[in-house]
């Protein structure tokens, strides 16, 4: 029997499923908040390196592709780090 690599979209459900419901039983605000993150990563994703979300794999997501979001929230999205 071979070991099967779970695809990206898997691990992100997990990750939301059971993770953080299961796992760490966050609120549904913060889950709100995870998904809303991803969500601007993967449409990120798709223009800086033309691969849909399906087509992603962790390998995808390496430090380059990280910074250039972060990079793109500040610049363009004019988001900023906030301590309370």
């Amino acid at each position: 029997m071979t070991d099967m690599i779970p695809s990206f979209p898997m691990l992100l459900q997990r990750f939301f499923v059971d993770y953080l419901r299961q796992q760490r039983a966050v609120s549904p605000s913060t889950v709100a908040a995870y998904r809303d993150t991803f969500k601007l990563l993967l449409a990120f994703s798709l223009k800086a390196i033309s691969k849909a979300p399906t087509d992603l794999a962790l390998t995808d997501l390496n430090a380059t592709l990280i910074l250039s979001f972060l990079d793109h929230l500040e610049g363009e999205r004019k988001n900023s780090v906030r301590s309370t």
